[in-house]
């Protein structure tokens, strides 16, 4: 998909710092970037350098200690913490490495969970969740408890409750770290056939040859991005 000309997120010198009694470590030292609608934007770099502390702070699961961050145009760290978690639970979705799914609820109550947290009807909110489960062809594993899933299950069943409030961008952390190579290959096909229909997805890895599959690569070492552009 071409991007749109406005972008869908601006974050302007953004920087972290985590405080400790033993030292302060700055994690991030002036992030400039801009995401558009459509893309999908491959953060890659050393263990340690700040991947996911980026996807923490331009998402808002995060505070920042200086910059800016506008998703949809609303400065996610100059709103109130309430403000800034309802457009959270509006307009973005998240996929974690370690799944993140309830344990005590079936993979039907997952998935519905983020549409019953803005108000969707019950009714609603489990049809849309039997939808979504059928996209990544789970459907018949919607009354499973995630200890009943394989990892390779669960992944797909965070990526239907990621995309079902419909959100403006997924955000996902190391997707396939827990995964073996071939049950990985099948989750990758699932997040970019989300990216064919048109979602923007950033995604963070460590392996190379999954990087090298986005529309665009952001690199990420010591706090700073060194590499933004088209994959090598």
């Amino acid at each position: 998909m071409v991007p749109t000309e406005s972008p869908l997120l601006v974050a302007r010198g953004v920087r972290k710092t985590y405080r400790s009694q033993a030292d302060d470590v700055e994690a991030l030292k002036g992030i400039d970037l801009d995401i558009h609608a459509g893309e999908l934007v491959m953060v890659m770099g050393p263990s340690g350098n700040g991947k996911t502390t980026m996807l923490n702070c331009l998402s808002g699961l995060d505070d920042i200690d200086a910059g800016h961050v506008l998703v949809d145009g609303l400065d996610l760290h100059r709103v109130s913490d309430a403000r800034r978690t309802d457009h959270r639970a509006r307009r973005m979705g998240f996929v974690f490495q370690s799944f993140n799914l309830i344990p005590v609820f079936s993979a039907a109550e997952n998935v519905e969970l983020p549409l019953l947290v803005i108000g969707t009807p019950a009714r609603v909110a489990r049809r849309r969740a039997l939808e979504m489960l059928d996209r990544v062809n789970l459907r018949d594993r919607a009354t499973h408890r995630p200890a009943e899933l394989s990892g390779g299950e669960q992944q797909p069943v965070a990526i239907a409750r990621a995309l079902v409030a419909e959100p403006a961008i997924v955000w996902a952390d190391e997707p396939t770290g827990n995964l073996d190579s071939q049950t990985a290959e099948a989750v990758l096909d699932v997040l970019f056939d989300v990216h064919r229909s048109g979602h923007t997805l950033v995604v963070v890895t460590h392996d190379r040859a999954i990087g090298a599959r986005g529309t665009r690569l952001v690199e990420v070492r010591d706090g700073r991005i060194v590499v933004d552009g088209p994959p090598r």
